[in-house]
């Protein structure tokens, strides 16, 4: 029996990790949920070095996020103000563009909330529409790319959790 309900749970997080297309923290819930785990099931093999691992893993989801974001937009000749604008673009069309589509408008709102936040502040500092809207179209496509990198990590952490909580 123990099996069937590492299984189920193993499920639920790999669940989890959908959240990510509704711009919720999955990464920080798998953690949680395993810290649940462990509090119900002292038996678990895994110890604190995991858990800091899993922590750690979850820390660098989202400055990979972030930096990769704000990177990618000066990497494509935008100015530290547009690199700064398209990340909080991307937060505030998160928030925003998750009343849409049953939340799943999270995603795309955070893509359009970095193109639109950095092709306005770069325009605004008085470069060209061409250049602002490449710079722009870098932070959008860095902020997939971070994204990505984020869902990947969700992924590691999932099968790293596997050994630990599967009995034994």
């Amino acid at each position: 029996m123990a099996e069937v309900w590492a299984g189920l749970f193993l499920a639920f997080l790999a669940l989890l990790l959908v959240l990510h297309f509704f711009g919720l923290p999955s990464n920080w819930l798998i953690l949680s949920g395993l810290g649940l785990w462990k509090w119900t099931h002292p038996d678990m093999t895994a110890a604190w070095g995991f858990f800091i691992l899993l922590f750690v893993l979850c820390v660098a989801g989202e400055v990979v996020e972030f930096a990769a974001q704000y990177l990618g937009a000066r990497r494509f000749g935008g100015t530290n103000r547009g690199a700064w604008a398209a990340v909080a673009g991307a937060i505030a069309g998160g928030i925003f563009g998750a009343a849409f589509f049953f939340g799943l408008g999270a995603i795309p709102g955070s893509l359009f909330g970095a193109f639109a936040a950095s092709l306005l502040v770069e325009i605004g500092q008085g470069r060209s529409f061409a250049e602002a809207k490449h710079a722009a179209m870098g932070a959008m496509w860095s902020k997939v790319f971070g994204t990505v990198a984020k869902i990947g990590l969700g992924v590691f952490m999932l099968k790293l959790s596997i050994g630990p909580v599967w009995p034994g």
